[in-house]
């Protein structure tokens, strides 16, 4: 049971996850992300260096949470400071969906993924050598099948010590965040393209009278 805003008492998700660096400078009410996930930390024990956070029903719904269980290990990110280097693309922590571990391999020291996503609606925004976040880390895409409804990345040694990814086996459930200037490109281009096809029209028009008229 959990305590609502106005005294009445609610049914909700809980998660706990202990943590180290990540509580550093942590406070209560600052956004933590957990496997790609901005969650907003409701308790905090830095003796014990735990966080609670809430799990709302659409967070349930967008990412493989619901199967998470005592015990699993989480990727864990601060949020950034405003003002400071970005020196990946935009993760805003909003997960879109899941996907599924179809293949992995290894070359040399690099380690590569095939992920079959899961809401094929996504795929539109993934392309070849673009940006994607894989449970919170930003990676780049290296192939894209659409007719498969798969795509590939690869993890660097360095990147392969530091995340859960390596620990994925086929099968396995992913959190997907796809890069947010596609879809609001998507949308720019939906506002346009009407404009764009209305003046189309009218010069086809004008053009039919100059004709016409000649």
């Amino acid at each position: 049971d959990m305590t609502l805003w106005d005294g009445n008492k609610g049914k909700g998700t809980e998660l706990v996850v202990q943590g180290d660096v990540v509580m550093e400078g942590a406070y209560l009410g600052c956004s933590i992300c957990v496997s790609g996930v901005c969650l907003t930390a409701t308790e905090l024990d830095q003796e014990k260096k735990v966080f609670k956070v809430g799990l709302a029903p659409e967070t349930l719904r967008r990412t493989y949470f619901p199967t998470l269980k005592a015990g699993d290990a989480v990727n864990l990110e601060r949020a950034s400071e405003i003002g400071g280097r970005n020196s990946g693309h935009f993760v805003q922590g909003h997960v879109d969906g899941t996907g599924t571990v179809r293949e992995r391999w290894i070359d040399e020291d690099s380690m590569f993924y095939k992920i079959t996503v899961d809401d094929r609606e996504l795929l539109r925004y993934i392309v070849p050598k673009g940006f994607i976040a894989i449970d919170g880390t930003s990676l780049t895409v290296v192939e894209v099948n659409m007719e498969e409804g798969w795509f590939s990345f690869m993890l660097v040694e360095y990147t392969q010590k530091k995340i859960i990814i390596p620990n994925k086996l086929e099968g396995d459930k992913v959190n997907l965040e796809v890069d947010v200037l596609g879809k609001y490109s998507e949308t720019s281009m939906a506002a346009i393209l009407p404009r764009i096809e209305a003046l189309e029209a009218k010069v086809a028009t004008l053009e039919k009278m100059l004709e016409a008229k000649e």
